[in-house]
């Protein structure tokens, strides 16, 4: 199994790989599409939690978080 590990790109998504499980706020389980998945640090995303690359047009930066 491989291990989890979370990545902040710069001045970008959340890069989550490996062996983790994500929920909704309901607690119910969220199925990953890929084995790389990214989660929005902007939180401008359209389909959160997942990144849909919104932090680009606007500007958002990590100094932004």
């Amino acid at each position: 199994m491989t291990p989890a590990r979370l990545i902040p790109l710069p001045d970008g998504a959340y890069e989550l790989t490996g062996a983790l499980g994500l929920v909704d706020p309901n607690g119910e389980a969220i199925k990953p599409l890929a084995e790389h998945v990214y989660l929005s640090r902007c939180g401008r995303s359209a389909n959160k939690p997942f990144c849909d690359g919104s932090h680009a047009p606007t500007g958002w930066t990590e100094r932004d978080a």
